[in-house]
Parts: C-alpha cells; sequence; structure tokens
C-alpha cells in the first residue's frame, strides 16, 4: 500500500504572459512558463523541466531515504538530468520494432553523482535503487492520464 496521499495540484493561467501559469502545491507556490523563442515570458521552468527536475529530486530523495536507512556513508547525492526526443532504440536496447510505434519518444537522461566512501557494492546497489523512485517509475510507462471536464 502507497504512503503516499492524493494532494491535488491547482495549475491556472495568470493572464499576464502568453503561456505564463501560477502553480499551486500546498504551500508551495511556483510558476511554469516558456521560453521568449517559443512565445513566452520565461518567467518560470517549462512543464518539461519542471518533470526532469521531478525525476531529478525524487531520485536525490530515495537515495538518501535508502542510504540512511541502511547507515551507509553517502555523503551527498546530486541528480543531472536532461531531456530531449529521441528514436526509442537510444532507451531500449533489447527492442523489438514490431513491439513499438514509430516516432521520437521523450528520453530523459539522468547523471547520478554519489559522494563519501561507498564501498563498490553499495554504489552498484544504490544505482539500482535509482530506478525505484516513483517519478521514474511513472515516466517509464508505469502510469494513465485521466481527463475530466
Amino acid at each position: 500500500m502507497s504512503t503516499h496521499k492524493q494532494q491535488t495540484i491547482q495549475v491556472t493561467e495568470t493572464g499576464k504572459g502568453l503561456y505564463q501559469n501560477a502553480i499551486s502545491i500546498g504551500k508551495h507556490q511556483l510558476m511554469a512558463s516558456e521560453p521568449e523563442a517559443l512565445g513566452g515570458d520565461d518567467t518560470g521552468p517549462t512543464p518539461m523541466e519542471l518533470a526532469s527536475a521531478a525525476l531529478g529530486s525524487c531520485t536525490t530523495i530515495t537515495l538518501r531515504m535508502y542510504a540512511n536507512r541502511k547507515d551507509w556513508p553517502l555523503e551527498k547525492v546530486s541528480a543531472t538530468v536532461t531531456h530531449k526526443k529521441g528514436p526509442r532504440d537510444v532507451c531500449d536496447e533489447n527492442h523489438d520494432a514490431q513491439d513499438h510505434k514509430p516516432g521520437l519518444i521523450d528520453i530523459f537522461t539522468r547523471t547520478i553523482t554519489l559522494d563519501g566512501p561507498l564501498s563498490d557494492d553499495q554504489r552498484q546497489r544504490l544505482m539500482q535503487i535509482a530506478d525505484k523512485c516513483p517519478v521514474h517509475k511513472a515516466l517509464s510507462g508505469n502510469s494513465c492520464v485521466r481527463t475530466l471536464a
């Protein structure tokens, strides 16, 4: 059973810029926009940048929780995430072209840095645990989007 409660996040156009949106997440307030090159005012990260940030922060939090639970000497963890569109075979080395629709997919590339006197086995295990973060699972196809009016 999940320990996460359902949370409603409100996203509303501000009317102050063509694509500017105010985001309310509990007591937190954020902005999202698009870059000027796409007609936005660049007053906040793009939605895909927010998705990349979610993946990076979920990864580092998951690894910190695991290392703390195991009492491992992880001094600092960081993640760099990039996003681009590309062919599926960039991600899936064992793909069967007949099993996948043609076209480009979203590719998130995550580079994880683990600082501290960890053993090789600990480092390897942490890299395995990284794929268990909830955002990684969601972005890897373990989710659905329902639209209600």
